[in-house]
């Protein structure tokens, strides 16, 4: 049931887009479609580099033993833009590719990329050789900016390609053919008189190529805009903002100035990374603490040593650090929230943030590489309420849900769901198909199954190529996981799809278990029962050590799964 005592989502929407409001909005014709946009949104990445200035000695990025200011990395930024012009001829619309792990420098050659106008591609640092070469000959990348690790694993095909490349932390000798990061940045002298490069940006000019994670078939470049980066940081502000009007805090207490320091969890490369923490805390004034990779007694370290106040990434790490049997060595009082995305949460994970984190408030957000990030959001009061949704949708963003057919489906029942807003990206690079078929008339067809409930918060039931089907019922993966995560056991879980020769198909579930517990599959089969319907309860089981298979964003590689189990 819902409370009574507060207000309607309609109403605080409402209020907080009215006219002189900070969320007030606006239309724009975006190819052809009129869109509702942020009125006071950032209109390109230069804006918001220009705005980080201002924040001067403030630590932006932390790194190990590193820190760089804001003044530092505008200077440097502004300079790398400089260089990319004057020094390799970089003009409007050319593309320069990023290929390395989060590292102050990634920022740096992002930002700086940007503001000279090229498009920058952001490609995976866990791709081998062979995929990272499609990456930069599909962009058609005019340069590179690699670390040590993946120049040398490209070493071989950069001379093939007309590719020039930049090496950051090279520890010696750069690879034949390629330059030091650093020597070609040079010094970027005194903060206070750099100066950005005069290039002219429009907010649809073309920003970004986000490849998606290409778990089935070759990645596909997402095309994304100045305007689409830019509109993320305002709609991320108006879900957590709204949130918190629900449960009767004013405007002026919500934003008012006070430390965010989000410790890191996920790639750069990755649309949450870049665009949720990256440029939102350059428009904020936000420190980023990185770490080497995902480690939790390293993160529990580093959120007690930088007062980090919020952190998350995909719901599984949020979960690994809050189940740690070191979690009450550290203080962690400096986080005011815990916030994730990029997968379906367990409402088992909302329990255990309140049990570990009283009155810190949970935040969940929905979105894709395709939708910039940000659609939905689900914080504060709105999760208490309905932990299985990922929230309404941002003020900016249309949602709906299809049958097949293309037909409007009303609350309650599940569909495809598809999206509208100035974060849906212009389409696929050189994939006129592809693109022809996500893009149609402004909305990007998503490919998840949802629902909708009478306040329009969205309930992710699945991707449609994860719902399994068993004797002609739908069985939805998510469903499953949600209520293994509530076993005291299960520490990580994946539901895959088992071949039946009568059903054509049966419900398997693989099981990480928490460190020293002891579990079978007849624990977990009575603990389901009851819980959810018989049908629906696994019948295969695997248990492993090992973490699960994942793509650099945290989601789960079920079809790599199927491949080692199934064969």
């Amino acid at each position: 049931m819902h409370d009574q005592q507060l207000p309607a989502i309609a109403e605080v929407r409402a209020a907080m887009t009215a006219p002189g409001q900070l969320f007030e909005m606006d239309e724009a014709e975006i190819r052809g479609v009129r869109t509702r946009v942020w009125k006071n949104a950032p209109p390109t990445l230069r804006e918001i580099l220009e705005v980080s200035r201002a924040h001067g000695d403030a630590a932006y990025l932390v790194y190990e033993g590193d820190r760089l200011s804001f003044a530092d990395h505008y200077a440097r930024a502004a300079a790398f833009a400089r260089r990319l012009i004057d020094g390799y001829g970089v003009a409007k619309g050319d593309r320069v590719a990023i290929a390395m792990r989060n590292y102050p420098e990634w920022s740096v050659a992002f930002f700086g990329a940007a503001v000279a106008g090229a498009v920058v591609v952001p490609l995976n640092a866990w791709w081998t050789a062979a995929e990272l070469e499609y990456g930069l000959a599909d962009s058609g990348a005019a340069v590179l900016i690699a670390d040590a690790e993946r120049a040398e694993r490209l070493s071989g095909v950069l001379p093939g390609l007309g590719v020039r490349c930049l090496v950051a932390r090279a520890d010696g000798a750069v690879p034949a053919g390629c330059e030091s990061f650093e020597a070609v940045l040079g010094d970027p002298g005194d903060p206070a008189a750099a100066s950005l490069p005069d290039v002219p940006l429009d907010p649809d000019d073309e920003a970004t190529i986000f490849y998606t994670s290409g778990t089935t078939g070759r990645p596909k470049g997402a095309l994304g805009t100045h305007r689409n980066i830019a509109t993320n940081p305002v709609s991320l502000a108006y879900g957590i903002i709204s949130a918190g009007i629900r449960a009767g805090r004013t405007v002026e207490e919500l934003t008012a100035p006070q430390p965010r320091v989000t410790l890191l969890s996920v790639p750069f490369f990755h649309a949450t990374g870049c665009h949720s923490v990256l440029v939102t805390s350059a428009l904020q004034g936000g420190t980023v603490v990185m770490m080497y990779k995902w480690d939790v007694p390293t993160a529990l370290e580093l959120i007690e040593r930088e007062r980090v106040t919020g952190f998350g990434g995909v719901p599984t790490m949020a979960w690994q650090v809050l189940t740690s049997p070191d979690f009450d060595k550290y203080d962690t009082s400096s986080l005011t929230g815990v916030s994730y995305g990029g997968a379906p949460a367990a409402p088992a994970l909302v329990d255990k943030i309140r049990e570990r984190l009283p009155e810190r408030a949970p935040g969940n957000g929905y979105g894709l590489t395709e939708t910039s990030s940000v659609t939905t959001y689900n914080g504060g009061v709105n999760y208490l309420e309905r932990p299985e949704s990922v929230g309404p949708p941002v003020a900016v963003c249309d949602v709906k849900v299809v049958d097949p057919a293309g037909g409007e489906l009303p609350p309650g029942e599940v569909g495809e769901l598809l999206i509208k807003g100035p974060n849906v990206i212009k389409g696929y690079w050189n994939k006129p198909e592809a693109t022809a078929q996500a893009f149609v008339d402004g909305w990007f067809h998503s490919g998840d199954l949802a629902r909708l409930d009478d306040d329009g918060f969205v309930y992710i039931v699945d991707r449609a190529k994860d719902m399994l089907i068993r004797g002609g019922e739908n069985i939805y993966c998510a469903e499953v996981e949600a209520a293994l995560y509530e076993h005291p056991a299960v520490a990580d879980c994946a539901v895959i799809g088992v071949p039946h020769q009568v059903l054509g198909e049966e419900v398997g579930a693989v099981i990480v278990p928490r460190p020293g517990a002891a579990v079978t599959e007849q624990d977990i089969a009575a603990f389901l029962a009851g819980r959810i319907a018989a049908f629906k309860v696994p019948v295969h089981y695997w248990f492993r050590d090992e973490g699960l298979p994942r793509n650099p964003g945290g989601k789960i590689l079920k079809t790599r799964l199927r491949e080692e189990l199934l064969g």
